[in-house]
C-alpha cells in the first residue's frame, strides 16, 4: 500500500513565521547536514517538492509523481510531498526543501526550475543527502540535475500543428515568460515555420517573472486559447502546467480545432476523459523517467550526480499517438525526428 504524506497549504513552511517541519506533523532530527541518506538500505524515503499546481496537475507535476510512485512500489519506499504557491519567496523554497532534509528523506526531488536557487543553497547544508532538481542545473557534488531537450519535442509538435491546422493559424500559450518555457515556445514556433512559413503563430504568456501564476490558472489557459481560437486559429499548443487543462477545454469547444498537450499524455488523463477527442497529440516529457532513475539510483547507493539530460534521442520527449489522430502524417513526424537526431536540424532554445 502506497504511504503519501501530504501536507496542506497551512502547513507549508514559510520564512517569515519560521515555522518547523514538526509544525506540520513531520519529524526533525539533530546533526542533519551530516546524517546518512537511505541509499543502499530497504525503505527509500522519498521527498517531492512540487512545483505550484502539485499533484493532479495533470501535467508536468504528475509526471514526476509518476516517477516516485513507481520508485516508491518497487523499493518499498515511502514519500512526503509538499507543494509550492503562487505566492513563495525564495526562503519559502529553501525552507521546503530544509524540512524534508531535516525529516530524514533522500533523496530529495525538486520539481522545477524555480527551486535551483534553493537546491544551491541547501544541498551545501545537507551534504549526505541526495538531491535531485528537475529542469535547471546548479553546482552540487550531491546533486542530479535532470534536464530535458524540450526544444525538440517542441518542434515536432509544430510539425503536427503545421500539418493539420486548416487555416494556416496556430498558436502557443506558455505558463511563465521564462528561458525554460521559451525553449517550448522556440522548438514549436520553428516547427511549424519550417513545415509551412506561411503560417501564422499567435502566442501569449499568462504571467512574467516571479509570478508562477501561470502554471496553475485553468481559468487564464481558458480565455487565452479562447482568444486564440476567436481571432482565427485552429490548433493551440499550451506548455503550461494545470493552466493548460482550460486551453484543452476551451478547444474541445470548437469544432475542427485541436489541443496539443504537454508533459503527460494528455488524452490518456482521467480527468481530461471529456475533451480527449479534441487533443491531437501531447508533447511528453518523461519526467518519471528522470525521476526513477534518480531515486533508483540513490536506493541502489550510487546516487546520480551532476547534468543527466534526457534527449529527444534517448526517449526523453516525445509525441504521443493516442487516439490515433496523428497517424496519417506519422511518416513526415518521423522524417523530422530523424533529421532532429542525427543533427541536420538544428533546433532552437530561444525564440
Amino acid at each position: 500500500m502506497r504511504r503519501v504524506a501530504k501536507l496542506s497549504a497551512a502547513c507549508l513552511a514559510t520564512a517569515a513565521l519560521a515555522l518547523s517541519a514538526t509544525a506540520c506533523g513531520s519529524t526533525s532530527s539533530e546533526n542533519n547536514a551530516s546524517s546518512p541518506s537511505s541509499s543502499g538500505g530497504k525503505g527509500v524515503k522519498i521527498g517531492l517538492a512540487y512545483d505550484v499546481g502539485g499533484r493532479g496537475d495533470r501535467s508536468f507535476n504528475d509526471s514526476a509523481a509518476r516517477g516516485a510512485d513507481k520508485a516508491e512500489k518497487e523499493f518499498s519506499g515511502s514519500i512526503k510531498e509538499l507543494t509550492a504557491k503562487s505566492s513563495d519567496t525564495p526562503a519559502d523554497r529553501e525552507q521546503r526543501l530544509t524540512d524534508l532534509a531535516q525529516a530524514g528523506y533522500s533523496p530529495i526531488i525538486a520539481v522545477g526550475y524555480t527551486y535551483a536557487p534553493a537546491v544551491a543553497k541547501v544541498a551545501k547544508q545537507f551534504p549526505k543527502t541526495s538531491f535531485g532538481l528537475i529542469d535547471a542545473v546548479v553546482e552540487g557534488n550531491n546533486v542530479d540535475n535532470i534536464t530535458f531537450t524540450e526544444e525538440q519535442g517542441s518542434y515536432l509538435a509544430g510539425v503536427a500543428a503545421a500539418l493539420k491546422t486548416k487555416k494556416d493559424h496556430v498558436g502557443f500559450i506558455g505558463g511563465v515568460d521564462s528561458p525554460l518555457i521559451k525553449k517550448f515556445e522556440a522548438g514549436y514556433v520553428q516547427g511549424v515555420k519550417d513545415t509551412n512559413p506561411k503560417i501564422k503563430v499567435d502566442t501569449q504568456y499568462l504571467s512574467h517573472g516571479s509570478d508562477t501564476s501561470g502554471f496553475a490558472s485553468p481559468d487564464k489557459g481558458k480565455e487565452a486559447a479562447q482568444g486564440m481560437l476567436d481571432n482565427g486559429a485552429d490548433v493551440v499548443y499550451s506548455a503550461a502546467g494545470s493552466s493548460g487543462n482550460g486551453a484543452i477545454e476551451a478547444v474541445n469547444g470548437v469544432k475542427g480545432a485541436w489541443a496539443i498537450g504537454v508533459d503527460s499524455d494528455q488524452y490518456n488523463i482521467p480527468g481530461l476523459a471529456k475533451y480527449k477527442n479534441s487533443i491531437l497529440t501531447s508533447m511528453v516529457k518523461n519526467v518519471d523517467v528522470g525521476v526513477y532513475d534518480f531515486v533508483k539510483s540513490v536506493h541502489d547507493g550510487k546516487p546520480l550526480t551532476g547534468t543527466n539530460s534526457y534527449s529527444l534521442a534517448k526517449g526523453g520527449v516525445s509525441l504521443s499517438t493516442s487516439g490515433g489522430f496523428i497517424d496519417d502524417i506519422q511518416a513526415k513526424l518521423d522524417a523530422a525526428k530523424k533529421k532532429i537526431v542525427d543533427g541536420s536540424i538544428k533546433v532552437k532554445t530561444t525564440p
